[in-house]
C-alpha cells in the first residue's frame, strides 16, 4: 500500500513542542520522503531498552550518543533533492552528508522524549521539519528550507532550539562569500527545474553577503576546546580569497578528555561518518579551513 505523507501526518497530533506540526508533501510517496525504513526500525528496536537512560541525558550528550550510532554510515550527497517541484521534510538512512548526519541525530535526540509508541517515521519527520525549515514549518516551497548553515543557526537560535556560542567563544566578523548554490545550481534538482528558484536562492545569498559571518578563527580553537561540550554542533568555515563561507558541519565528541570532531566525511576522504581526531588538529589539516561556528542544542 502506498502511503502518502499528508495522510500519515493527519493521524498524529504532536503536542510536545509549540506550533503546528505539518508536512506539505502534496502527495509525495512515503518511500520518496523516507528512505531506509528497515534501518530506522532496527535503530528504534535497539533504542527502546535504553529509553530511560537516554531521557536522563542532557540533549547534547544524547546528540553525541546518536552521532556515534551513525558512525560508518556511507556518505551520500544531495539526498534532499527528492522532487522537481514539491519540497518536503525527508530522511535517508542509506546515506548521510554532513548536514543530514547532524540533523538526523538531533531529530532522534528530540524524539526520545516522546512516548515510545510515537517513535515512528512520522514523528522523526516532524522533528526534521522543526529543525530544517524557517520557523520550523515547511510550506512546500524549496525556499522555506534553511539552505545555509548561518541562516540555520540564526533561525534555530531565535526559536530557542540551539544557543549560538560563536561570539561568546571569541568569534569575530568576517566577509561572507555565499555563492555556492548559485554557482552550482545544476547540481540541485529543484533549481535545475525552476529558474524562479535560482533567482530566489540568489536573493538569499545576496542577503548573506550583505553582512559579516561570525567565526572563531582556527588559531583560537585549541584554547577554547575545553568550553565546547559533546554534542555541540560545529560548523566549519573556509576562506575563499578574502571572503569566507560555511563549508562543512559535524559534532563535537569528547573522548578520554580530548575533543574530537565527528562528521560525515566526503568521498575524497573517508566517504562515511567517522569519529575523527582532535577538532583543532582536524582544522589544521586543511589549509582552506579558517575557523568554526558553535551551536549548543537545547531541550
Amino acid at each position: 500500500m502506498q502511503f502518502r505523507v499528508l495522510a500519515l501526518f493527519a493521524l498524529l497530533s504532536f503536542t510536545s513542542l509549540p506550533g503546528p506540526a505539518s508536512v506539505h508533501a502534496e502527495g509525495l510517496p512515503f518511500d520518496t520522503v523516507f528512505k531506509g525504513k528497515p534501518r530506522f526500525d532496527s535503530l528504534v528496536a535497539q533504542l527502546k531498552p535504553k529509553a530511560a537512560q537516554l531521557r536522563g541525558l542532557p540533549i547534547g550528550e544524547r546528540l553525541a550518543w546518536f552521532g556515534r550510532v551513525f558512525v560508518g554510515t556511507p556518505y551520500k550527497s544531495y539526498t534532499l533533492e527528492i522532487d522537481d517541484r514539491v519540497e518536503a521534510p525527508s530522511v535517508n538512512f542509506t546515506g548521510l552528508d554532513c548536514w543530514t548526519f547532524f540533523e538526523t541525530a538531533l531529530a532522534f535526540s528530540r524524539m526520545v522524549d516522546e512516548p515510545e509508541e510515537n517513535w515512528t517515521p512520522q514523528t522523526l519527520l516532524h522533528y526534521i521539519e522543526l529543525d530544517r525549515y524557517w520557523g520550523g514549518r515547511c510550506t512546500g516551497s524549496y525556499l522555506s528550507r534553511l539552505h545555509y548553515l548561518e541562516d540555520w543557526l540564526h533561525d534555530n537560535d531565535k526559536r530557542g532550539l540551539v544557543q549560538d556560542l560563536t561570539r561568546s567563544l571569541g568569534g569575530k566578523g568576517v566577509p561572507n562569500s555565499a555563492t555556492e548554490m548559485t554557482i552550482n545550481w545544476k547540481n540541485y534538482r529543484y533549481m535545475a527545474a525552476s529558474p524562479s528558484l535560482r533567482a530566489g536562492i540568489a536573493k538569499v545569498e545576496s542577503r548573506l553577503r550583505s553582512s559579516d559571518l561570525t567565526m572563531i578563527p582556527k588559531s583560537h580553537v585549541r584554547e577554547i576546546e575545553s568550553q565546547i561540550q559533546s554534542g555541540d554542533i560545529i560548523g566549519v568555515i573556509s576562506h575563499d580569497g578574502d571572503a569566507y563561507g560555511t563549508s562543512h558541519v559535524g559534532l563535537a565528541y569528547r573522548k578520554d578528555g580530548v575533543l574530537h570532531f565527528m562528521h560525515a566525511s566526503s568521498p575524497r576522504n573517508s566517504g562515511k561518518v567517522i569519529l575523527d581526531g582532535r577538532l583543532s588538529d582536524y582544522l589544521a589539516r586543511f589549509p582552506r579551513d579558517a575557523g568554526i561556528l558553535v551551536a549548543r542544542p537545547l531541550k
